[in-house]
């Protein structure tokens, strides 16, 4: 499980240091097993522009560029950049830095016969994206001579903890965040998400059908979201979703990522448009086929666990969506999928097994008070977080009608859903 220091403290109000809260979780049992601290890290890239940037005179493709560091004289750079060019501001690091996107520390070089003291740095040299096409082109009024991990937000340190089977509820920074509370490491944010009412009736029907056999689902939540306009998420939730490892993919899928990592509460969209008829919850029969969100076919099984169509398998359940009702820039109503799997059977998937899982929705098996958030009158907690976090300004997407269908199987009583009690007698022995 990532998080970063700023994440958490959004659920958490504390003024103690990062050594004091990475101690405490290794003592309240969240083991952790690295801080990213890129404070540290990124602390030598700076904001320049260039003044210059000539053909260099021994290679087609390469450009000398004559660079204002705000640290004194212009440091010549040679680049190879595409897009390097006399008047744009990029990202700046001298000889002696280490580039962690290269594995290798910077020295004074000479290419070509011409010398270079320095380097103008893509995202993906900084590790913070997979885009290595041209260098990091900043915007006019960045600040030259600016440390620029400060200047873009991504000086927050990165925790990641190693969670045992037992804590599904640390599954979220939400979770982490109650558990150092409880510690006496702060107090815990709790600001109520205010319900979104429905305005229309769904038309789309979920059935769960597992006949006489144990049900793989025990709840299944569906919210419709008209008039919605997709694309690119806001930069706050896409350096978010960096800083942990993730790829922005689009605001509908961000926000669904998100709300996982955030609340614990796994979500997967689909595109309203592209379902046809109503959803049927079962397990997948011998033979059926499923073009996933990956671009590859998987053959299923019938211990697998599905959602169907009109048209056939949609979603290999907890694990990850088809590309026939995946969401696009073009995508325009969708509906909101929150269900709790049965998370053996999620495990044993062979996807799942392979480390797949669904771009919105990673299987969490999170039971209790973190469990699938449907409340009286059928709205679940899911799709009010994501709208209120639209509300506060994450990205394009544009809110017009929602409603919402939901459908719960009766639990089975299972020994692993049965807590000991104090009145036990070994219990009263452990006590003396």
């Amino acid at each position: 499980m990532k998080f970063t220091l700023a994440w958490l403290k959004e659920h958490l109000d504390t003024a103690a240091p990062l050594e004091a809260i990475v101690d405490k979780l290794t003592m309240i049992g969240l083991e952790v097993e690295r801080v990213v601290d890129r404070r540290k890290l990124l602390a030598p890239f700076t904001i320049a522009r260039v003044i210059s940037a000539e053909q260099h005179p021994n290679a087609d493709r390469l450009r000398v560029c004559m660079a204002d560091t705000g640290s004194g004289d212009p440091v010549q750079v040679v680049c190879g950049a595409p897009n390097a060019r006399a008047g744009m501001k990029g990202v700046f690091v001298p000889p002696g830095a280490f580039i962690p996107g290269k594995n290798i520390t910077l020295g004074v070089g000479t290419i070509r016969g011409v010398e270079s003291r320095g380097m103008l740095v893509s995202e993906f040299e900084l590790e913070i994206s997979d885009d290595h096409e041209g260098i990091i082109d900043l915007p006019e009024d960045a600040p030259v001579g600016a440390n620029y991990a400060a200047w873009a937000g991504l000086d927050d340190p990165m925790i990641e903890i190693n969670l045992t089977p037992n804590r599904g509820d640390c599954t979220a920074v939400s979770g982490v965040a109650r558990d150092l509370a409880a510690a006496g490491m702060g107090k815990l944010k709790s600001a109520p998400v205010t319900p979104v009412e429905g305005r229309f009736t769904c038309p789309v029907k979920v059935t769960l059908e597992f006949g006489s056999t144990t049900p793989l689902c025990r709840a299944f939540a569906l919210r419709l979201v008209r008039n919605v306009k997709n694309g690119s998420s806001p930069q706050w939730l896409q350096r978010r979703l960096r800083a942990i490892g993730l790829r922005p993919i689009n605001a509908l899928v961000d926000i669904t990522n998100f709300i996982t990592y955030d609340r614990g509460r796994p979500l997967h969209v689909f595109d309203a448009a592209k379902v046809h008829g109503d959803l049927t919850v079962r397990c997948a029969r011998n033979g059926e086929t499923l073009l996933a969100l990956d671009a590859k076919t998987y053959t299923l099984g019938e211990t697998m666990c599905v959602i169907a169509d009109a048209n056939g398998v949609e979603s290999l359940a907890g694990i990850i969506g088809g590309e026939a009702t995946g969401c696009s820039d073009a995508t325009t109503d969708v509906l909101i999928e929150s269900a709790l799997w049965e998370p053996a059977n999620i495990g044993r998937s062979p996807p799942r097994r392979r480390g797949q899982h669904e771009r919105g929705a990673v299987a969490r098996g999170v039971r209790g008070p973190l469990g699938i958030g449907v409340r009286a009158g059928g709205r679940p907690i899911q799709a009010r977080s994501v709208r209120a976090r639209h509300r506060h300004g994450a990205g394009p997407l544009r809110w017009r009608g929602l409603t919402d269908h939901h459908c719960r199987q009766p639990r089975s009583a299972e020994p692993h859903d049965r807590f000991p009690t104090a009145r036990s007698a070994a219990a009263r022995r452990a006590r003396g």
